[in-house]
């Protein structure tokens, strides 16, 4: 999910993460190793191919 920056998250166990940029990429499906921000593991997932065959 991309939001205006600058930005400061509080996690659940009271961490706090600050952005300086201009826009944000925080990440919502929890498989960023940078989390809460976005790294793009979430590309790393792939769906399986369908077949085209008729």
């Amino acid at each position: 999910m991309l939001i205006d920056g600058p930005v400061a998250i509080e996690l659940d166990d009271g961490t706090r993460v600050e952005s300086d940029r201009f826009v944000v990429a925080v990440c919502t499906c929890r498989r960023s190793k940078n989390y809460p921000l976005c790294d793009t593991s979430h590309r790393a997932k792939r769906r399986p191919s369908q077949s085209s065959e008729d």
